[in-house]
């Protein structure tokens, strides 16, 4: 694939992976993106899983076209980037890897050696002469590894962002960006927001015209737009309007309170409501909708004096990623000593910027009369 005349891709799509880093589901693939940049000297950005190997080696010789790599820049060092580092090394051995100091630690643990006798340490501001244009390094710890850099060419004015601006999905897969985007934002990086922030101001000091991601489609038009949304992403702001309820049920009473609930919000005028069972749904989509709105409705049993393992485990993915900036409300359901809500409050604590509902209800076994009144009046309150 040509980008421009002098950048080509000659990444990789995975379509019998079934869950990405082992937990996320990826119905569409994975794409492994890889780059090369024909100047004067040429440079190889990042290389690909260690099971396409074959694949990617016979993708580079084609760009190539009958020339050598002088560079293989190394941006990022998660395996499904940086697994044929060695290969590509051993294939080229007059070329030199060029990475941050961290990243050549990382590489000495993954393949025994940290390549100094061919290695070119690159940090804030350094810059690589190709010829006709300059590669320009700036760096991105917790980006979400420590060793992150990511590359801007002077001459193309592309961003190679390695795993920033990434998403879900095989490059042929015809789906919408935001939505793998978000999911996989949230799943991945969404823990190291601030350090995401740092990175989005060095880019705002560049003219970019194309942004070339380590995972999903090369960004070419509208580039506000992805900005914009990584932006509210990695600040915690609210993306949409709307409630989105995230439930466990046992015997379905909790259940049947959330439908009552998801019912009443859309007749009080909820622009968007989204409703996840804990139990069944892809967990990755869940936190993906509790980052997307400004308001969540938490329900669930108490369970063994504390509350259903699946709420526990969705509380916990939120936390780990700094929750904040969020109104939340509770339904809990307990036949002796309902006590989810308190729980679920302790869990929550130390989250930053969060305001309570009023209006929370607790049911008793079955949903009665009272209990019905109760989740009107919270609807009532979270369409205000």
């Amino acid at each position: 694939m040509k980008i421009t005349d002098t950048v080509k891709y000659i990444g990789v799509n995975d379509k019998n992976i079934d869950l990405f880093e082992g937990q996320y589901i990826v119905p569409n693939g994975m794409a492994y993106n890889s780059y090369v940049i024909i100047d004067a000297k040429i440079a190889v950005m990042d290389t690909v899983d260690i099971n396409f190997t074959e694949e990617w080696l016979g993708n580079l010789e084609n760009a190539l076209d009958g020339r050598k790599p002088d560079y293989l820049v190394v941006q990022h060092m998660e395996p499904d980037h940086s697994a044929n580092i060695d290969v590509f090394l051993k294939k080229y051995p007059e070329a030199v890897v060029v990475s941050s100091a961290i990243a050549f630690k990382i590489m000495n643990q993954f393949f025994g050696t940290d390549y100094a006798e061919r290695r070119v340490v690159v940090n804030e501001g350094s810059t690589i002469d190709l010829g006709g244009r300059k590669l320009i390094f700036y760096t991105a710890p917790m980006v979400h590894w420590p060793e992150v850099i990511v590359t801007y060419d002077n001459k193309e004015k592309i961003l190679f962002s390695a795993d920033g601006f990434g998403k879900f999905g095989a490059l042929d897969t015809d789906e919408d960006w935001a939505c793998e985007a978000r999911r996989y934002y949230f799943g991945i990086v969404g823990k190291y927001g601030v350090q995401t922030q740092a990175l989005l101001k060095k880019a705002a000091t560049l003219d970019i015209e194309k942004i070339c991601p380590l995972h999903g489609p090369i960004l070419t038009e509208n580039l506000g737009y992805y900005i914009d949304l990584y932006n509210t992403w990695s600040s915690y702001g609210v993306e949409s309007e709307g409630v989105v309820i995230a439930y466990t049920s046992v015997y379905g009473n909790t259940k049947k309170a959330v439908e009552i609930l998801a019912q009443k919000l859309k007749e009080n005028g909820c622009p968007k409501v989204a409703v996840n069972d804990l139990a069944r749904c892809d967990m990755a989509e869940a936190v993906e909708d509790a980052f997307r709105y400004g308001k969540i409705v938490l329900a669930t049993t108490t369970y063994n004096s504390d509350i259903f393992p699946f709420m526990r485990t969705f509380i916990d993915e939120l936390k780990e990623r700094g929750y904040k900036n969020r109104t939340i409300a509770f339904v809990e359901n307990g036949s002796w000593a309902p006590t989810a809500t308190t729980v679920m409050k302790r869990m929550l604590e130390n989250s930053k910027n969060i305001t309570y509902a009023e209006n929370n209800v607790s049911i008793k076994s079955a949903v009665t009369d009272e209990n019905i009144d109760q989740l009107d009046a919270l609807a009532k309150e979270l369409c205000k």
